[in-house]
């Protein structure tokens, strides 16, 4: 795969591992992170070979320990403004990625580290992880969508403690408050992210995207328009090969071969 400035990207099969490689920066998210990742993730959805993506940091301490202070602490805000600071993050990570993809946390998820692994599908984190948005002792406000990405994992009074006062949550109180799948020893957690997105890999292309699309789904519309969205959609999926061939591999006891159509 391509070579980037401040992240590895790599293909494990019909997985594409991508690992924020600025470790002595904590892999805080700067510009350059940015444009890294949207290659990276262009690429990844461009590949028919690749199924599932998985994100962590390099190092042991963090995932992403937030934006780059640095590179915004003097930047006017009309620069801000004219650029749509953050936009990009949301089109092409959650927009415009259909595929599926894994947060794996490892150490410090936070401010724009938090953010990026709530854009994700689902999280896993490992027992050492921590997750917070503590922009507010910096002056201003999570810009990414952690506003609105954590009170919809968390709800309202646990979102607006954390915002509000800047704590960090461990990966047990995280877990046990929705924002993350599954808890894993820190030694194991690029392994069991790998193997999960190893068996998602390996499910029917057509009803991966559709799964995800549906439960993304949930969050925009009212129960009935999902129920009839997912309902067009298992029509649809019906009418497939894979159908056809995952019902005659059940039936037959036997290993389906998927086509993606």
């Amino acid at each position: 795969m391509a070579e980037y400035e401040t992240i590895t990207a790599e293909r494990r099969g019909a997985v594409t591992l991508v690992t924020l490689n600025r470790p002595k920066a904590l892999n805080a998210l700067s510009s350059k992170v940015l444009e890294d990742l949207i290659a990276a993730f262009a690429a990844f959805e461009a590949d028919d070979t690749q199924r599932c993506a998985v994100v962590t940091g390099s190092g042991e301490k963090a995932f992403a320990a937030g934006a780059d202070i640095k590179e915004m602490a003097e930047k006017p805000m009309a620069d801000f403004y004219a650029e749509d600071m953050f936009s990009r993050w949301t089109s092409h990570f959650v927009k415009a990625t259909r595929k599926p993809w894994i947060a794996a946390v490892n150490g410090f998820a936070l401010g724009g580290g938090c953010e990026l692994a709530m854009m994700a599908d689902f999280v896993l984190a490992a027992d050492n992880a921590k997750f917070g948005q503590p922009e507010i002792t910096l002056g201003v406000v999570p810009g990414m969508g952690g506003t609105q990405r954590l009170t919809r994992a968390v709800g309202k009074a646990k979102a607006m403690e954390l915002i509000l006062t800047g704590r960090m949550m461990d990966a047990e109180e995280a877990e046990r408050a929705g924002l993350v799948a599954r808890v894993v020893p820190a030694a194991d957690l690029l392994d069991e992210a790998l193997k999960v997105a190893a068996k998602i890999a390996a499910m029917p292309p057509l009803a991966t995207l559709a799964a995800k699309e549906l439960v993304n789904a949930a969050f925009e519309t009212t129960l009935d328009q999902g129920i009839l969205l997912e309902r067009r959609e298992f029509h649809f999926l019906a009418g497939t090969e894979d159908k056809a061939e995952g019902m005659s591999a059940f039936i037959e006891k036997r290993a389906p071969e998927w086509k993606g159509r």
